[in-house]
């Protein structure tokens, strides 16, 4: 059975955040505004994108 993926989108600069949100963006592997990455539905997945979830958007894959 296929593991569960989603979709994050940076939708917000990085600049004027803290250094940790900044660090967990990049940890989501986002570079800069628009950029897109799919990745597996994990809790520490999910854990990262509550931490900066006025950053991202998330759509199912």
């Amino acid at each position: 059975m296929a593991q569960k993926q989603i979709k994050v989108t940076l939708v917000r600069s990085v600049i004027g955040t803290k250094a940790d949100h900044r660090a967990t963006v990049r940890g989501l592997g986002l570079r800069g505004v628009n950029s897109s990455r799919v990745l597996v539905d994990t809790p520490e997945v999910r854990g990262m994108i509550r931490k900066v979830n006025y950053l991202v958007t998330v759509s199912e894959v």
